[in-house]
């Protein structure tokens, strides 16, 4: 009994001055959304995470049947609503994607892909809590079937085509600037104008879900 207690008390003070030594470096270094999560913020973040699917979703299979369509209505729906942030092929290297607290995770590793579908749904639907994804759900029939239609085209990611990125390209949102440079290309083409610059890769631009 005292042997326990002894274990017990050395594991308490470790996690005591393991704290107390991790918050004094946030202190000295701030509070930058640039740094990496500690080793300990990953573990609970992802526990949280696991806990927090709802329990009627946590082994839900996909309602939605893998067709054509519903995967190229996933596409399309992921390339104008996530791909900000996660790119069109989902593996995070945007401009914007490194800079989040934790910066976006790539979508096409094991650390999504292992996750059931009814978690993916989740975490489309209500979002994640102290990250940078939003909540997309509204409730109604309509946001559960395009969320459920993004969870096949996550699972499709690994082995998403060339041709598909280029088709999403076409489908991600546009500054006043790419709107504009796509006039010019329309007018080169029709005839009018010069050669436009070229533009840059839209797998490198902020896409945001």
């Amino acid at each position: 009994m005292r042997r326990r207690i002894t274990i017990v008390l050395i594991i308490v003070i470790a996690l005591v001055l393991l704290g107390v030594t991790t918050m004094m470096a946030m202190l000295r270094n701030g509070f930058s959304a640039l740094d990496e999560p500690s080793a300990i913020e990953a573990f609970v973040a992802t526990t949280m995470r696991r806990y927090a699917v709802p329990a009627d979703l946590k082994d839900t299979k996909n309602p939605l049947p893998l067709t054509a369509e519903i995967l190229a209505e996933g596409r399309a729906h992921f390339a104008d609503h996530c791909a900000t942030c996660h790119g069109n092929d989902g593996k995070g290297k945007t401009a914007m994607g490194p800079n989040f607290y934790p910066a976006v995770p790539d979508l096409t590793l094991p650390a999504t892909q292992s996750q059931s579908d009814g978690a993916l749904f989740a975490t489309i639907e209500n979002g994640i809590r102290l990250t940078a994804m939003p909540a997309f759900g509204g409730g109604t029939a309509s946001s559960a079937y395009g969320s459920w239609g993004l969870v096949h085209f996550i699972r499709h990611l690994p082995k998403v085509t060339p041709e598909e990125l280029t088709e999403m390209r076409k489908l991600n949102p546009k500054s006043p600037e790419e709107w504009e440079l796509a006039r010019q290309e329309e007018a080169f083409l029709a005839g009018e104008g010069e050669a436009p610059p070229p533009a840059a890769s839209h797998d490198a631009t902020p896409h945001r879900h």
